[in-house]
């Protein structure tokens, strides 16, 4: 047996975006409802998700791009510390490189949008057309100036060549970025390892120094390695969502169970 308690948005006030429905959502998130397991099918930007958890309930997130479940990852993340992963599951996303292959044969635009938010990275523009040789970009803070610097992405899918890395770091030059990533399936030839370190390095406001130009490749990604900048200050690629401080915190995965 199931039920169904619709939740309707008709403050005008929270028809916008990211938290502005959090106060809303929060009445129907009450405390007593112990028992009872709170369900998005279209959880966007993950308002919901969020709520459930700060109140330590149990919620079920569902939503059709890599996009949004990289977003409301990130926004888990932010709130609760990188802790939080431990204690949810990630349905129907790669977790292995023949997975990863699959989504970049099935859609080109999903694996691109999956792929940035394995490094913490976001779309240059969500929607589907030419891109400038900009896949995705994240920014960071490295003094006190509120300035934002930048690292810009191109994700390759299919085959790589030195063309590709020496176009990228024409790229940063015209964007005045301060370090570029090609994130790709293949491993980088000795060329392209080559022109990505004549690329130079990007030296930090502490001191430290970082290459211009890095390779990454999908399964180095998969194996938890992460782009090199400078992370002294903060990251500012995403709108944080506020910081919250739940009950204790308690793995609340539930079993999915298939019938025939």
């Amino acid at each position: 047996m199931c039920y169904a308690q619709p939740i309707t948005m008709s403050d005008e006030k929270n028809k916008l975006y990211y938290g502005d429905n959090f106060d809303v959502l929060k009445r129907y998130v009450k405390d007593e409802s112990v028992d009872l397991v709170y369900l998005d099918p279209f959880c966007g930007c993950g308002t919901t998700v969020q709520v459930a958890q700060r109140l330590n309930r149990r919620w079920i997130g569902i939503d059709i791009t890599h996009l949004a479940i990289g977003l409301i990852k990130k926004r888990l993340s932010d709130a609760f510390g990188p802790e939080i992963k431990a204690t949810y599951d990630v349905i129907g996303e790669p977790t292995d490189y023949e997975g990863a292959a699959a989504l970049a044969a099935e859609d080109k635009y999903q694996f691109q949008w999956w792929a940035l938010g394995q490094v913490g990275a976001r779309p240059a523009d969500p929607k589907k057309g030419a891109d400038r040789g900009i896949d995705g970009r994240l920014y960071f803070h490295d003094d006190d100036s509120g300035q934002s610097r930048q690292i810009i992405f191109s994700v390759k899918a299919g085959g790589v060549s030195v063309p590709q890395v020496r176009d990228l770091v024409g790229v940063l030059d015209r964007e005045k970025a301060q370090i570029g990533i090609f994130l790709c399936f293949e491993p980088p030839t000795k060329p392209m390892l080559k022109e990505a370190a004549e690329a130079g390095f990007y030296k930090s406001t502490d001191g430290t120094v970082y290459p211009k130009l890095q390779i990454l490749t999908i399964q180095q990604v998969l194996d938890g390695k992460q782009p090199e900048y400078p992370l002294h200050r903060r990251d500012a690629t995403f709108k944080k969502a506020p910081r919250s401080r739940p009950a204790a915190a308690l793995n609340l995965t539930l079993p999915l169970l298939m019938e025939d």
